[in-house]
């Protein structure tokens, strides 16, 4: 490994003033760093630091401005009891299940300058790079979790042991509009090499800020040694004695050598830059930041690559993106733990048996949804018996694949499938609490299911319906209870997507709306309440932007040309990409809804359902974007495509101003209590990226808001200390 390891990486901040970093510092959480000495078997003497900031596990461990302070404070005097031979070594561990979260995001929002922002990273770097430069060795006890600066606690480490019960072991800041700024984009490739280096530091991020496992992180190389929770500390202690004494050999052989350096590193790098400008474009800036920094890891010293991050950090923390990030973070973290307007939890129904009317691919989704979450009976019915075979069996199917990987036992696994019941006799609905639609979108084909299905339910039991556009009132007017109905709007696919848009009407009872968000949090959904209105917050406003689409297309602009010109909203695929993957007689509904609910603002082509009758409507590139129309699509589009194209300016302009004016008039209507219930349901429903925190702070940013209706959502605009 080329990479510096003497003691002089931390050196260049030995004259910087962190003074100015206090004032960030007055409501911090402070993280202790308490230690003592542990004599091990062989008589050696480690001392112990463990990480706490005397809360529970629901406030975990984070790295602000005093912390570091202290940190660097303690392992200067281990330093100088290491000088003097006091102690053989040096460990770092955390409170029960967490060793740290990583820096104190909300000290970063505060921090007010470019060069505070610069101050955060050398702090870092100081304090975290010591745990390298002891004089003695020093090992990362991982027993918890470990995110951000909390992994980087262990890679500033000689040597990384992992708790195999810990929760998450990550780099998550690109999916923050950041860098892993602490040595993780030096060190972390230069430990597991490039390609494993990537995936942690890139894609796992890009891919909804997946983490990985104890055991995964053990396998990349990342972590030196993995023991189980029962006996971790003393099995960690056990293995640093046996490393100090040398009958331990700790072998690496994920780190990169000439040949990977030379040959390996540039082009993953050159397909990881490709991967990017597929399936991201070039808006979001963090990953293109992220990747430049992994490509000069390759070489160069510890000191260099610490003092590129530094730079790299404070450029990213004072811009539009990462104030736009911590925006979206924020209503994450807090906003969708507490759903506004969602009534007292006391008032729920106890949910003991769940229905579910149709066995499709949609029912079967929800229906291995609630045995998994809730673990309590599931009925599908169906019109049938050969339809609800084929559900109950791909619940099964699903089932077994999740035994295969592991993640259930073949005793928890049994008592799943053994949940799970399928009949065409919908009698047997009789003992069910929820009972939840999963039908053809058409309202009086739901009407007629609830209406067999309302003799057959207890008084109290609750109807909920996933319709995705139409009106929730119209679908229960027949219902002699219609108190008892609730929209319960689930995303596909279903067992990844975060959101349920819990809709009311005026007449839907508390006790039915209090049900339906405690089963959606009992099914590990974060709830948004929406008024009864067409398309309630995410199909509204994606039936906006498809419109858009649409209409650039049918006026004669090249469909490769809509895509370009949608790029800087930023969305995780294109408006065209979009629609194949929802369906186009989907999309085609969806947009005639809206039409037909405001037609003055929202466009549709009869043309759409011509094309939606078609196998395959568009051509895809390798990585997934749309080019162009298949021949046939062509085919039923010719004579009904305009020879007027719209400029990509032109395209880009009408739909932010679309968005933003929808936005407004929905925050009028009183569809949701705030304009960030609106920004939450396109983080969580539709993959808007934390980048532009949703829409409406990129809206305000880039004009849509003042030029529709002459001012803007956030009063100051959510702008970088640059903007």
């Amino acid at each position: 490994m080329s990479a510096q390891t003497t003691t002089d990486a931390t050196a260049q901040y030995d004259d910087i003033d962190f003074a100015p970093l206090g004032a960030l510092a007055d409501d911090e959480i402070i993280t202790h760093a308490r230690v003592r000495d542990v004599r091990l078997p062989s008589g050696r003497v480690l001392a112990l630091i463990t990480l706490d900031n005397g809360r529970d596990h629901t406030r975990p461990n984070t790295l602000g401005p005093a912390t570091m302070i202290a940190l660097g404070e303690t392992l200067e005097t281990l330093k100088a009891r290491a000088d003097a031979g006091e102690i053989e070594a040096v460990a770092i561990t955390g409170k029960q299940y967490i060793l740290a979260a990583g820096a104190d995001l909300s000290d970063i929002t505060k921090v007010g300058s470019r060069d505070n922002a610069r101050l955060i990273a050398q702090l870092g770097h100081k304090v975290l790079g010591r745990l390298g430069e002891l004089g003695v060795p020093s090992f990362a006890f991982v027993n918890g979790l470990a995110l951000g600066g909390g992994l980087e606690i262990a890679l500033n480490s000689t040597y990384r042991t992992v708790d195999a019960s810990a929760a998450a072991v990550a780099l998550p800041e690109v999916f923050l509009g950041i860098i892993p700024g602490w040595g993780g984009a030096y060190l972390l490739p230069n430990l597991i090499g490039i390609e494993n280096a990537l995936e942690v530091v890139i894609s796992n991020p890009l891919k909804q800020n997946r983490m990985l496992r104890p055991q995964q992180a053990f396998d990349l190389g990342i972590m030196d040694a993995i023991f189980p929770a029962a006996s971790y500390l003393e099995d960690s202690l056990r293995w640093a004695d046996g490393v100090l004494g040398g009958r331990v050999t700790v072998e690496r052989p994920h780190t990169p050598g000439r040949i990977e350096r030379s040959v390996k590193w540039p082009v993953a790098i050159k397909m990881a830059r490709g991967m990017l400008e597929s399936k991201i474009g070039t808006i979001p800036r963090s990953p293109y930041v992220a990747l430049d920094l992994l490509e000069r890891a390759k070489s160069g010293t510890k000191a260099e690559g610490f003092a590129r991050e530094d730079e790299a950090l404070a450029d990213l923390v004072t811009g539009d993106q990462f104030a736009a990030s911590m925006y979206a973070f924020d209503l994450v973290q807090k906003r969708a733990k507490r759903p506004v307007g969602a009534p007292d939890k006391d008032l729920a129904r106890k949910v003991t048996k769940v229905g579910i009317i149709g066995a499709g691919l949609m029912a079967s989704q929800f229906a291995l949804l609630f045995v998994r979450k809730l673990q309590v009976p599931v009925l599908i019915t169906d019109l049938d018996q050969a339809r609800v075979d084929k559900g109950v069996s791909y619940i099964h199917d699903e089932i077994g694949k999740l035994e295969a990987k592991g993640r259930l036992d073949a005793d928890a696994a049994n008592r799943l499938r053994a949940l799970v019941t399928g009949t065409t006799d919908k009698g047997l609905y009789a003992d069910c609490d929820f009972v939840i639609e999963a039908v053809f979108e058409d309202v009086g084909v739901k009407q007629s299911v609830f209406g067999e299905i309302e003799k057959i339910i207890a008084e109290d039991a609750i109807l909920a319906t996933n319709t995705s556009s139409l009106s929730v009132a119209e679908i229960g007017a027949r219902l002699e209870h219609p108190e008892r109905l609730v929209g319960f709007h689930f995303f596909n696919p279903v067992a990844v997507m975060p959101l349920i848009e819990i809709v009311r009407t005026d007449k839907t009872a508390d006790a039915a709306l209090s049900t339906a968000f405690v089963v959606a949090r009992g099914l590990g959904k974060n709830a948004v309440l929406t008024a009864d209105t067409p398309g309630f917050v995410v199909n509204r406003l994606l039936a906006m932007v498809m419109g858009e689409a649409a209409r650039a297309v049918y006026e004669g602009t090249p469909v490769a040309e809509v895509e370009h010109a949608f790029a800087p909203l930023g969305l995780p695929m294109g408006p065209f990409q979009l629609i194949d993957l929802v369906g186009w007689k989907v999309a085609a509904h969806v947009q005639d809804t809206m039409v037909r609910a405001f037609p003055e603002r929202f466009y549709a082509n009869e043309n759409f359902h011509a094309l939606a009758q078609l196998p395959e409507v568009v051509q895809k590139d390798k990585g997934g974007r749309v080019t162009g129309f298949t021949k046939p699509a062509e085919k039923v589009l010719k004579g009904s495509v305009g020879s007027d194209p719209a400029s990509a300016e032109t395209i880009l302009r009408r739909v932010q101003d679309g968005l933003a004016r929808e936005m407004r008039i929905m925050l009028d209507e009183g569809v949701v209590p705030a304009v960030e219930d609106i920004d939450l349901c396109l983080i969580l429903g539709a993959g808007w990226p934390f980048i532009d925190g949703g829409a409406s702070p990129y809206l305000d940013r880039e004009g849509a808001s003042q030029r529709v209706f002459g001012d803007s959502f956030h009063h100051p605009v959510i702008r970088g200390i640059g903007g």
